[in-house]
């Protein structure tokens, strides 16, 4: 190959594969979840099929669960090495995108489909969100408008909870957030203890840089904490659509309720729903996608392509 043949080649840290040629890696690994299982894993707005469970998520799993086998062949490699009794750790994986574009689902799938597998039947999911500051704290250092964005979250308190999974720690707690209350609910704790797998899914969980006045930030960051990571993507056009289309539908049922947030848009047409949703994506989704977490793309070690129709058409795996 000469010098120049070979600029033109184009070389990629990735695999890419195609829906049709990502579903034939499935083989013989059988569709665990039914119809029913589907509607209470899909998100709001979401049109989540069994075929493209089949075609997309049952070979992920098949990934993974290939992963932590290895993992945990490797753990008992160790174990026969110092001739001790140390507990294996969780497999850790991470779920980033934008809002609304799926990725809580994405998560859930994998948590069921992972719990399947005889080898790792402990499967906890947990989202990032729980850690977001509480609302008083945000509004005391005029971070309302930035949640979700890095500065909004406790980092501190989320690298130590990832610390604690990481090292094998018998029990360990995470903060809960409600989206109706849109804020931390004081009285409620997620409790993990020694799972097989952890799910974390948030926005930012694989960003490894972070400002601060003095130049010098952590230099531990919550992706240090996996094993696998995943990034859901798709045309920023799209998720500007979905992130309207599923505010329309809240307006129609999570935000009637007197407890919501949100409850004061409840009363709003069609056309004043849609201009608000516009403008919160313009102001605050739509940055914090461009600026914090589109960036971090290029780490993840795996990436769902979605396109218009929500459904995944295209999969890039990360070379070894």
């Amino acid at each position: 190959m000469t010098v120049k043949s070979a600029r033109k080649k184009n070389f990629s840290p990735y695999i890419s594969f195609s829906r049709k040629e990502w579903a034939s890696l499935r083989e013989v690994t059988p569709l665990s979840l039914s119809e029913a299982d589907l509607v209470n894993l899909q998100g709001i707005n979401e049109r989540l099929s069994l075929e493209e469970v089949a075609e997309i998520y049952l070979p992920l799993s098949r990934l993974l669960n290939l992963y932590v086998a290895a993992t945990q062949e490797l753990f008992n490699a160790t174990k026969t090495f110092l001739g001790n009794t140390t507990n294996k750790v969780p497999y850790i994986i991470g779920v980033a995108g934008s809002v609304a574009v799926g990725k809580s689902t994405t998560a859930r799938i994998l948590q069921a489909l992972l719990a399947r597998w005889p080898n790792h039947p402990k499967v906890d999911l947990v989202t990032t969100d729980g850690f977001l500051y509480p609302n008083r704290i945000l509004e005391e250092r005029g971070l309302m408008k930035r949640k979700g964005f890095p500065e909004s979250y406790d980092v501190k308190r989320l690298i130590r909870f990832m610390a604690d999974v990481k090292s094998g720690k018998p029990e360990v707690v995470a903060p809960v957030y409600s989206h109706l209350a849109y804020d931390i609910l004081p009285d409620e704790v997620q409790v993990i203890r020694q799972p097989d797998i952890v799910i974390v899914e948030g926005l930012n969980v694989l960003q490894n840089t972070t400002e601060s006045s003095t130049g010098y930030g952590p230099r531990v960051f919550v992706s240090d904490f996996f094993d696998f990571s995943i990034y859901v993507d798709a045309d920023k056009k799209d998720i500007e659509h979905w992130y309207i289309e599923r505010f329309k539908v809240l307006r129609n049922t999570a935000f009637q309720s007197p407890d919501s947030y949100f409850h004061r848009y409840a009363s709003l047409t069609v056309d004043e729903a849609v201009q608000v949703a516009k403008q919160i994506w313009r102001e605050i989704n739509d940055v914090n996608l461009v600026h914090n977490i589109l960036p971090t793309r290029g780490r993840a070690q795996l990436i769902l392509e979605k396109g218009p129709d929500h459904a995944v058409r295209g999969v890039k795996l990360r070379k070894l």
